[in-house]
């Protein structure tokens, strides 16, 4: 073999070897995944007149449906490329959810390694996070969801975040340039494009969280404050109203039971004196029954400063486990409102104001 022969092999093995080895450090996963959930709802007093109604509905069941792409990509030395596009869409109908977009759950990119993750775009923010391990019901038809629409709903368009666990604590940020361009789609839609050249504030969000876990309790906090800007919902009419959420939870675990409770406090800005101060109280514990049978608990107060007008909320939820992910539940739940308070038992329902609410609703979830 002559010489020019041997350096062009010798060359290509090596080209090959490093195309291989980079190909090897830049292994990338991709999954498609998702959750599909509805049944049946039943609730009493749906108008003024009193009427029940019988309905499925398109919110909610005991999660909301969902579907979604995630992907990361090692790229060496501990860090990874990641991505996700989520989009809620609604059974009943087929229709998207959060406002008719198409990845409107979560669509961010961003880097992570031991010291964090880094994400730029539309990503839940600590509001939505930070309950996740006191509240037992979570985002159910009848949930403190039902009170305070936007828990479930705390995403941030434009936004920059931060999560990153060190040991037991857990720490978060977002900032959002500007946090929802959207008229419609839920309490986080406000129609508050934000990025506004010669106002840095307007539609501005600032969020964060720090939490502490360890295998017998835990313990959050989270601030959460939203400003306005011309044209923007919910009375935040200038980039000088704000909406404020300061969070305290925590949870203890009583060998395969957990209790867990928080309070809600928030604060209302807004124009045209609307001002606003109220504490949403929640306790409630979560239990299993047996190994495919788990019963969820909870009451709820909201309280408005200044204002005869309440709400108490009583529910709880049985599910019953077929596999790792198809689960059977009936959930039933009482409103109780005082004054003109008209809060709705059901996530999206609807109550004639000042009248109490039953109801039930039975159905079936499957996660792929």
């Amino acid at each position: 073999m002559n010489k020019s022969i041997r350096s062009t092999l010798v060359c290509s093995a090596v080209i090959f070897g490093a195309a291989c080895a980079h190909q090897a450090m830049a292994q990338s996963n991709v999954s498609i995944y998702g959750i599909i959930d509805t049944g049946l709802v039943y609730t009493t007093n749906a108008n003024a007149a009193g009427n029940s109604v019988v309905k499925e509905p398109g919110l909610t069941g005991s999660f909301p449906s969902r579907l979604g792409v995630k992907g990361s990509e090692d790229l060496g030395g501990g860090l990874q490329a990641m991505f996700v596009l989520e989009g809620g869409f609604a059974v009943d109908n087929g229709a998207l959810g959060q406002g008719n977009r198409l990845f409107g759950r979560q669509s961010y990119v961003g880097l992570k390694n031991n010291y964090g993750a880094l994400m730029l775009g539309r990503q839940v923010n600590m509001t939505y996070l930070v309950t996740a391990k006191s509240d037992v019901m979570g985002p159910n038809i009848f949930s403190i969801s039902s009170i305070d629409s936007y828990i479930p709903n705390a995403r941030s368009d434009n936004a920059i975040g931060y999560l990153g666990t060190f040991s037991n604590v857990t720490v978060g940020a977002t900032y959002s340039f500007g946090r929802d361009a959207s008229a419609a789609g839920g309490p986080s839609a406000t129609n508050c494009a934000g990025e506004v050249a010669g106002n840095a504030q307007a539609c501005r969000q600032v969020t964060a969280m720090l939490a502490y876990d360890n295998q017998s309790f835990g313990v959050s906090s989270s601030y959460d404050i939203m400003y306005g800007n011309a044209g923007a919902s919910y009375g935040l009419t200038s980039s000088a109203n704000t909406d404020q959420r300061v969070t305290l939870n925590g949870y203890a675990m009583l060998g395969s039971s957990k209790i867990g409770g928080g309070v809600i406090d928030r604060r209302t800005r807004a124009a045209e004196a609307s001002n606003t101060d109220s504490d949403l109280y929640y306790l409630g514990f979560s239990t299993p029954l047996s190994t495919a049978l788990v019963l969820d608990a909870e009451v709820a107060r909201l309280s408005i400063k200044g204002s005869a007008n309440t709400a108490t909320l009583s529910v709880a939820r049985l599910t019953y486990n077929l596999s790792k992910r198809t689960a059977l539940y009936t959930s039933l739940g009482y409103m109780q409102n005082a004054g003109t308070s008209a809060i709705a038992l059901d996530a999206g329902g609807t109550v004639g104001s000042g009248l109490n609410q039953f109801g039930v609703m039975s159905g079936i979830r499957h996660l792929f």
